[in-house]
């Protein structure tokens, strides 16, 4: 279950990589993200956030309309 839920549907990249940062900053250490996007880079983009930033990406998912859903401890 997330502790926090994003929805960057709609969203031109890098937007809604930049808004997982900004929202990871606010975020305890072992809260949940969950983000809801649809870019094209958005997958390659959390994964590379996570390594860079040592999150731990729990699941990455297909959605209907070719969006993505992922969550993200923190």
């Amino acid at each position: 279950m997330a502790d926090q839920t994003l929805d960057a549907k709609g969203l031109k990249c890098p937007q809604p990589a930049l808004r997982v940062q900004m929202l990871s900053m606010k975020m305890k250490a072992g809260e949940v993200l969950e983000v809801i996007a649809d870019c094209a880079t958005f997958e390659k983009d959390i994964r590379d956030f996570c390594v860079r930033t040592k999150k731990v990406l729990l699941s990455m998912k297909d959605e209907p309309g070719g969006a993505k859903r992922c969550q993200i401890r923190m």
